[in-house]
């Protein structure tokens, strides 16, 4: 009985205490405390821990349209992240509780906007959107899920579920594969549109007199570049455990690492890409959200940490193609880049919400909120990985790609 009683918690506790801890200093903040900072904290996470599923789930999706063998157990882990959709949702319909502390622009004169700024019709749009992209999401994991347990097994409840209802009715198999592509297709498509909507309407749409062509693409790319990253973590974390058979050979570690070299180039890009052309327009309304965020106090220092921890640091590292295969390595470098994007939302959001500020309103109730949100997510992925443990119990095989024609 003693020995029981000094067993460790298990990750699930651990990462439930985590979302409650979080979940209960933002209500106290948000009805006895700042109402506003805690609002602004939970879009912040929202947008960034969305974007993290969104992100990783796109990578099981993108290697299964391209029928890339190399992908195996990164692919199946990356459909893990799918179990936070749901959570997603709701915590999309709670950020409408506090729509006036997110949205500046509602005591604002719109000039002319107020047909696209209008709260009803911003929620509604942008709910309708993440119901498509999460739905083809799960739709995709869904016929994926098929495919691995016919191959692996299940040994969980969820899975002999599964398993037993698809026995109840012959499938047709090659149409099953088929419909896995198209959804793997529509999430992809969904991926880049409905990222590029929320991307506009809750951030940019904060300064709702600045806008940028190019940051609907600037969004998207930015979680998939979060998204690459935290699947690296995860895989590496569950890769160097001794509790499970999950394994990765040092190739698809240094892929992946590719991949996320790869993407740290094309965010700088689209960063760059919107900046010298702001920059040289010289026009006094696009030109001002620049300078404020980049030049101005005390969001310049917030801004060029952001430019080395996201970009030169990871650029200068990852060079190295021995660091690519090293999983501890890359853990460190992708948090360390993930901390860098959480703060890059912030670099966006906190200048709109904190005007002529003179130190950087950035401390503990973001951070508090970004814990319960991090708790949030981890419960999702922990719990979608123990209702399927075939995924990590066999994970040393390639994955299944079913070749269609």
């Amino acid at each position: 009985m003693a020995a029981n009683n000094n067993r460790p918690p298990s990750l699930m506790k651990i990462f439930t205490s985590l979302a409650a801890a979080g979940g209960l200093i933002f209500i106290a903040m948000a009805t006895i405390g700042d109402s506003a900072r805690a609002w602004q904290a939970y879009l912040l996470n929202f947008l960034f821990f969305s974007a993290i599923a969104q992100g990783a789930v796109l990578f099981s999706a993108l290697m299964h349209t391209v029928k890339a063998r190399w992908s195996g157990p990164l692919a199946d882990v990356a459909e893990s992240f799918a179990a936070f959709f749901p959570v997603s949702l709701v915590l999309f319909l709670i950020l409408f509780l506090g729509r006036q502390y997110v949205f500046p622009w509602l005591h604002q004169d719109l000039h002319g906007k107020e047909v696209w700024l209008n709260v009803p019709f911003l929620f509604g749009r942008d709910f309708i959107g993440l119901c498509l992209l999460y739905g083809f999401g799960l739709a995709f994991l869904y016929h994926r899920l098929y495919f691995t347990l016919r191959t692996r097994g299940a040994t969980g409840p969820l899975g002999r579920r599964l398993l037993e209802r698809w026995d109840s009715k012959p499938l047709d198999e090659r149409r099953f594969a088929e419909r896995t592509t198209v959804f793997a297709i529509l999430y992809l498509l969904a991926f880049a549109l409905v990222l590029s909507l929320i991307g506009y309407d809750l951030v940019m749409a904060a300064d709702p007199h600045w806008y940028s062509t190019l940051f609907g693409a600037y969004s998207f790319v930015k979680s998939v570049y979060i998204g690459f990253g935290a699947l690296i973590v995860l895989s590496a974390i569950l890769h160097m455990s001794e509790k499970n058979g999950y394994q990765v050979e040092e190739h698809q570690f240094h892929d992946i690492g590719k991949l996320f070299f790869a993407f740290c180039l094309v965010w700088a890009d689209f960063f760059y890409a919107q900046f010298v052309v702001i920059w040289y327009g010289n026009i006094p309304e696009e030109t001002s959200y620049i300078i404020e965020r980049t030049m101005a106090a005390p969001w310049s220092a917030l801004a060029w940490t952001i430019f080395i921890g996201c970009f030169v640091a990871p650029f200068i590292i990852l060079i190295n193609r021995r660091i690519k295969t090293r999983p501890k390595a890359m853990t460190v470098i992708c948090l360390a880049v993930m901390f860098g994007i959480w703060l890059e939302h912030y670099l966006l959001l906190g200048p709109a919400f904190h005007h002529h500020a003179k130190h950087l309103p950035l401390g503990w109730v973001e951070a508090a909120v970004g814990v319960g949100f991090f708790g949030l997510l981890a419960m999702s992925v922990t719990s979608y990985l123990k209702r399927f443990p075939e995924i990590l119990n066999d994970a040393s095989k390639d994955q299944l790609t079913v070749e269609i024609g």
